[in-house]
C-alpha cells in the first residue's frame, strides 16, 4: 500500500525526520537541480496516480530553490552558477557573445578593429574618383585600339567602305600589321638601315660624317635584353618597310601614304643621330641620305640551297631637314 495513502501524515512526518536531502532514497534515479515545475497527471476522479487528492487547480507544483530541501518527486535541471548574471541578448539583436571583440550595434563590426586600409580603399573620395576615371579612360583606349586594328586586318565591309581613312589614320604607321611570317615563303634576307648626315659646324664648317647602322645598334641593344622594347625591335625595321611599300624602286611614290611614309623615316634617323652626338657640340644636323644593305641568310649546312654572300644597297635621295625635323621636332 502507498504510504500517501489514508490521508495521513506518517510520509511528510518521516520527510521531515530525514534532514536535509542528502541525495535520493534507494531505488530512486540521480535527481537534478533547478526551479523546472514537475508536472503530475491527474487520474480519474480528480486524484493523482498514488491516490492523492489533487487541491490545486493546476497539475504542476513549483518548486522553491531555497528551501534547501527537496520534496518528493522534485526535478532540478542543471544550470551553470552564474547563469543569473549573464545578460541573454534579446532576439534579433545584433549583440556578439562575449569574446568575440569589439562590435558596433548599429554597423557590425567595429571597422577600427580590422585593422588599417590598404589600395585603393586607402584613398580619399576625391583619390577613388581620379582613379576611377583613370581606369575608365584606359579601358576606353584599349577597346577602341582593339576595334580598329580588327577592322583593319579584317576583310573589307560596310564600316571599313564608310570609315576606311579613320581606320587607316589610326593604325598607320605605328601600328601597321606585317603577316610575311605566314607567307608561303617568309624573309631570308637581313636587311639594315643606315644614315650619314651633312653637318654645319659651330665653327661653320660642313662635314659629312660616316654611314651610321641603326639597325646594328638595334641589334646591340636586344642581345641579351630579357624584355627589348617594341622601338627597339620595331621601330625602324617597320618604318623602313612603309617607306618601300609606298615607293617604287626608284623612289617614286606609288601610295597616298609616301609622303606620311618619308617624314616618318626621316624623323626617326634624325632622332637617332641626335642621341647619338653626330654633329657634336654646337653642330647642326642640315640634311640626311638613308640607305639599305641587304644580305642573304646563310643556308644551313645540309641544304643544296645555294645563296649569295654579296650586299645589296638601295640609297635615298639627300632630304634636307625643315625644322619639324629636327630633333625637338620629331620628339
Amino acid at each position: 500500500m502507498d504510504a500517501y495513502d489514508g490521508g495521513t501524515d506518517a510520509p511528510r512526518e518521516a520527510e521531515a525526520s530525514r534532514g536535509p536531502d542528502t541525495g535520493p532514497p534507494p531505488g530512486e534515479g540521480p535527481r537534478a537541480t533547478g526551479s523546472v515545475p514537475r508536472p503530475r497527471a491527474e487520474a480519474p476522479g480528480g486524484r493523482a496516480p498514488d491516490g492523492e487528492p489533487t487541491d490545486r487547480p493546476d497539475s504542476a507544483e513549483p518548486v522553491s530553490g531555497d528551501s534547501g530541501t527537496d520534496s518528493p518527486g522534485t526535478v532540478r535541471s542543471a544550470a551553470p552558477a552564474d547563469a543569473a548574471a549573464r545578460p541573454v541578448p534579446p532576439v534579433g539583436s545584433d549583440a556578439a557573445p562575449a569574446g568575440s571583440g569589439p562590435m558596433s550595434v548599429e554597423h557590425g563590426p567595429d571597422p577600427a578593429a580590422a585593422g588599417p586600409r590598404t589600395g585603393v580603399a586607402a584613398l580619399s573620395t576625391p583619390y577613388r574618383i581620379a582613379a576611377a576615371l583613370a581606369v575608365a579612360v584606359v579601358t576606353v583606349a584599349v577597346c577602341v585600339h582593339v576595334g580598329m586594328v580588327f577592322l583593319h586586318v579584317a576583310p573589307a565591309n560596310t564600316v571599313t567602305k564608310n570609315h576606311g581613312e579613320a581606320v587607316d589614320d589610326w593604325v598607320y604607321p605605328e601600328f601597321e600589321q606585317n603577316w610575311k611570317l605566314f607567307a608561303p615563303n617568309p624573309l631570308q634576307q637581313n636587311i639594315a638601315v643606315q644614315v650619314r648626315a651633312d653637318i654645319r659646324t659651330a665653327s661653320g664648317e660642313t662635314r659629312t660624317t660616316g654611314w651610321y647602322d641603326l639597325s646594328a645598334q638595334d641589334g646591340r641593344d636586344i642581345d641579351g635584353n630579357l624584355l627589348p622594347s617594341h622601338t627597339q625591335q620595331n621601330e625602324l625595321r617597320r618604318a623602313w618597310d612603309f617607306y618601300t611599300g609606298s615607293h617604287d624602286a626608284e623612289n617614286r611614290s606609288v601610295s597616298t601614304r609616301s609622303a606620311l611614309s618619308e617624314s616618318y623615316l626621316r624623323r626617326i634617323v634624325v632622332l637617332r643621330l641626335d642621341r647619338g652626338g653626330a654633329a657634336g657640340q654646337g653642330g647642326v644636323v642640315e640634311r640626311v641620305q638613308v640607305r639599305s644593305r641587304t644580305t642573304d641568310v646563310p643556308a644551313p649546312g645540309w641544304s643544296d640551297e645555294k645563296t649569295s654572300s654579296g650586299a645589296a644597297y638601295r640609297v635615298l635621295p639627300w632630304w634636307p631637314l625643315t625644322g619639324d625635323d629636327t630633333a625637338g621636332g620629331a620628339q
